[in-house]
């Protein structure tokens, strides 16, 4: 049996957190064997971004082609897209490609509170990639900015899911880690049911590419042939070990623990 193939299309982050080598961190250590498509290059480590360079959008383009036209990909995640001619661009190419099992990050601000996604970028998320996607997974502020609803319970969450998924995705997941209190509750909506998620809160400053790493390990999950539900499930369980086995690194909000013991790893595979 051959190994399965996952692809990211995201940001490459020089502290190695978030983005690109996170979603990489993550495939590997869950059994999967990732390819890449770079949509940018950012200057930062775990206090903040000091510079950012997109790719130009021919370079995103050829990226895509050269490894959907070699890989039997059957799971692809997108992160940082930056602008509206990059979204595009990605969105031509998975239809072009008939990719499937795509998930949505979609990525506005890093953790230092950076903006990553421009604001007239918005509209293109919405319209061109949104209707591509098996799955959404925002957290609450991106949630209110894709939806256009305010949130402040779990009742919002729905609403906001809901609208989301007006907009052509297939599912929501919308992520509680923004949310006071414990446990963490992660809101899957799918066309079939509403699903919570609930984790402990681990009190911990190593939380840099928390969102990349949930929706690579979903990903990754997908690929595997899990169905959305179980590939929900053991990315939050993944997550949760991340972030409780991860050591301080860095000055600011540190990387996650993306290749725990292998014990706990293996079991998550399985």
């Amino acid at each position: 049996m051959s190994q399965p193939v996952a692809l990211t299309i995201a940001g490459s982050d020089s502290g190695a957190g978030a983005g690109i080598q996170a979603d990489l961190k993550t495939f590997a250590a869950l059994g999967v064997y990732g390819l890449s498509v770079i949509t940018a290059v950012t200057a930062q480590n775990t206090i903040g971004v000091r510079a950012v360079q997109e790719i130009d959008v021919a370079v995103v383009t050829a990226q895509l082609d050269a490894v959907a036209e070699d890989f039997p990909i059957t799971a692809l995640k997108t992160g940082m897209l930056s602008s509206a001619r990059i979204i595009g661009a990605v969105a031509g190419g998975l239809r072009r490609h008939r990719l499937s099992n795509l998930v949505v990050d979609p990525v506005m601000v890093a953790k230092s509170g950076d903006r990553l996604l421009r604001e007239d970028a918005v509209d293109a998320l919405r319209r061109d990639l949104l209707p591509l996607a098996e799955v959404v997974t925002p957290n609450l502020p991106e949630a209110e900015v894709i939806s256009g609803h305010s949130i402040s319970s779990l009742a919002d969450r729905l609403s906001a899911a809901r609208a989301i998924m007006a907009l052509g995705a297939r599912a929501v997941v919308v992520k509680g880690g923004h949310a006071p209190g414990d446990p963490v509750i992660d809101l899957l909506v799918t066309g079939r049911g509403v699903h919570e998620f609930r984790a402990r809160r681990i009190n911990t400053t190593s939380t840099h590419g928390t969102g990349c790493t949930f929706s690579a390990a979903i990903t990754a999950g997908l690929a595997l042939g899990l169905d959305l539900e179980a590939s929900v499930a053991r990315a939050r369980e993944y997550v949760s070990l991340a972030l409780e086995r991860a050591q301080p690194l860095g000055h600011g909000h540190g990387p996650l623990a993306h290749f725990a013991p292998e014990e706990a790893t293996n079991g998550i595979r399985r």
